[in-house]
């Protein structure tokens, strides 16, 4: 009599249900909101948002250096006014367009970085912001210096860009779609480099500069390629200001500048994507809040806000959010 054969039979798994990803459905509504925004909205207030746009490319730049690299820097604006005044130039002195500007102002900045950040990146801590700061405080009477060049203490006038016929778009609603456009492009490339074997590096570095040696993590070349993508994000930003205001002057660029960048990405959110954005929030509507609320003592007054936020959230706005977010109860 011949053995019956044993089938073992398997279970089948169960395909568990895919949870929605909350965060791609809030990109998709504040894409949605951003596009439809200039058309509810006053100039002035469009005018704002553009700002907010602008400040929000420059603190992204910010954040590679200081919140994914750990580095510090204090002059993050002469990078800003870099790309400002490269764009200026070469509108008013060589009639280029303004669309050609944003490369070329991107470019010189991360050169430039390129250039400092060899010998900054020898430096560490107190030391780093020290000469990072210097950068700030002598860019301001070097523009003033070549007057023929920048217009010295009176700026350079430039026109703004014309809208098209066929956008059909008044001035402010055109100069807002094209910084949404740059600021799109930046938040993409940023976080495809963040993904990228460049931001693991970073990571590393930022975490723990020994252990990431040991691993074959190149310190000197990552640091400076860091502060290069920084300057480079602070360019583009300065060129798209001078898009937006048409008007650069060295008294635009002081350190004060550098000091509320570095103060509103902290605010914002250091390490984060949203940080930059929350930041631009912050450096374009605290100033001004802090000027109505008393003419006397705008400094006093956005002072303490920054120390309520910090007191509030340590993490910044992007981390406060996240902790109100994990507490909502999800339906498994």
């Amino acid at each position: 009599m011949s053995s019956a054969t044993k089938v073992e039979v398997k279970p089948v798994p169960v395909r568990q249900r895919r949870k929605p990803d909350w965060k791609w459905a809030a990109l998709g509504l504040l894409l949605a909101a951003a596009l439809y925004a200039p058309f509810q909205l006053v100039p002035f207030h469009v005018f704002q948002l553009t700002m907010v746009l602008v400040y929000a490319v420059a603190l992204l730049g910010l954040n590679l250096l200081v919140g994914h690299a750990g580095q510090i820097s204090l002059g993050h604006g002469a990078f800003f006014a870099v790309g400002a005044y490269a764009a200026a130039i070469l509108m008013d002195r060589w009639a280029l367009p303004y669309p050609l500007t944003l490369p070329i102002a991107a470019a010189v900045a991360f050169l430039l970085g390129l250039a400092l950040g060899v010998p900054a990146m020898r430096l560490r801590g107190l030391y780093l912001a020290l000469v990072t700061l210097a950068i700030a405080i002598f860019l301001v009477p070097l523009l003033k210096r070549f007057e023929e060049l920048t217009g010295g203490s009176m700026g350079l006038t430039l026109p703004k860009p014309a809208p098209p016929a066929w956008s059909g778009l008044a001035e402010d609603q055109w100069l807002y779609f094209l910084t949404l456009a740059v600021t799109v492009a930046a938040f993409l490339l940023a976080a495809s480099l963040l993904r990228s074997r460049v931001g693991r590096a970073l990571h590393a570095i930022r975490d723990n500069e020994a252990a990431a040696e040991v691993m074959g993590v190149r310190l000197s070349f990552y640091k400076t390629l860091a502060f290069a993508w920084s300057a480079m994000f602070a360019g583009a930003a300065g060129c798209v200001y001078t898009w937006v205001i048409g008007f650069v002057s060295p008294d635009s660029f002081t350190v004060n500048l550098s000091i509320t960048l570095l103060a509103g990405l902290v605010v914002g959110g250091l390490g984060s994507l949203s940080g930059p954005v929350l930041g631009g929030l912050f450096v374009m509507f605290v100033p001004s809040i802090s000027q109505d609320v008393n003419d006397a003592a705008p400094g006093v007054i956005f002072g303490l806000l920054i120390i309520a936020v910090m007191y509030v959230a340590p993490t910044g706005l992007a981390g406060l959010a996240g902790r109100l977010i994990k507490k909502i109860p999800r339906k498994e």
